[in-house]
């Protein structure tokens, strides 16, 4: 089954937070996962905010930032999405990041599963629902 994640979701897989072991359900190898090239670097943002905070050691951090790279996940283009991500930005007021996400889902036809709450309840009573899930209903 097709899944669209972001870096909200993914983190989950390597520290432990809320919602950890239902993100980890996604990797039981029944999910086709996908996201927006920008998921990487978005990804190493939030390892690296964690290190500064101490949550994680430099080491460990680097360690995440590799297991993840090899991670099954089909990376796309941010091209073919930027239009529509904000195009949905300026109508809802949440992120052209958080837009790629859900842009991709669309074009995908497919759901897109956050842990990312604001963007998940600003859009959970819209037309768009059916192509959003949230982590804790995996």
């Amino acid at each position: 089954m097709k899944k669209v994640i972001d870096a909200s979701l993914a983190v989950k897989w390597y520290v432990a937070e809320n919602y950890t072991a239902e993100a980890e359900k996604l990797l039981d190898g029944s999910f086709d996962l996908h996201a927006p090239e920008l998921i990487i670097p978005e990804f190493g943002s939030i390892i690296w905010k964690k290190i500064r905070i101490k949550d994680l050691t430099a080491p460990e951090g680097s360690q995440i930032i590799d297991v993840f790279r090899k991670q099954k996940i089909t990376f796309h283009s941010h091209a073919p999405l930027a239009k529509v991500a904000f195009t949905g930005a300026q109508m809802t007021g949440q992120t052209v990041y958080d837009w790629s996400y859900l842009a991709l889902a669309v074009s995908l036809d497919c759901e897109f599963v956050t842990a990312d709450e604001r963007f998940y309840k600003a859009l959970e009573k819209t037309r768009l629902k059916k192509h959003l899930l949230w982590v804790g209903d995996i």
